[in-house]
């Protein structure tokens, strides 16, 4: 009988222990979004998931010929943007921001983002850190890039 109560105390407690631990899966930015596909995205919210892994912006695209185009655009995990600044007050649907990240590979209106700049000029790092996206100044974490001497 004491065996069977022991066995059963320590699978609760491995299973509680399991339920703690956070979960650490996670893409590489390179198995969804294209480092040499750049996109610059304007319009306005439309909707927003605080969801984990990462948060996804919604938002709606006038193209050069009128068209609009329905865009998503991964952030990082929501924690990490409210820590940059990025509220749900701040990104409530309406509001029109500009988006500079990086289409997905298989060219539908998704994206990584990078930045978010918000109408009063405010910019924000928006991308997530250490998943293989390009090096490109934007994450605030990463160190200055050296300028490379301008050799005519």
């Amino acid at each position: 009988m004491r065996d069977k109560l022991a066995v059963v105390i320590l699978a609760v407690f491995a299973l509680l222990l399991a339920a703690a631990l956070p979960v650490v899966a996670h893409h590489a930015f390179g198995a969804e979004f294209d480092p040499n596909r750049p996109v610059l995205l304007e319009g306005p919210v439309t909707k927003v998931e605080w969801v984990n892994p990462h948060a996804w912006i919604h938002l709606d695209v006038t193209t050069e010929d009128g068209k609009t185009e329905s865009w998503m655009v991964e952030g990082g995990t929501p924690n990490t943007l409210l820590r940059r600044g990025v509220t749900k007050d701040s990104l409530k649907p309406g509001t029109v921001i500009i988006v500079d990240g990086y289409q997905s590979k298989d060219r539908s209106n998704r994206a990584n983002g990078r930045n978010v700049t918000f109408p009063d000029g405010r910019k924000l790092f928006l991308g997530s850190s250490g998943t293989g996206a390009p090096r490109d100044g934007a994450d605030p974490k990463e160190p200055p890039q050296k300028k490379k001497p301008n050799n005519r």
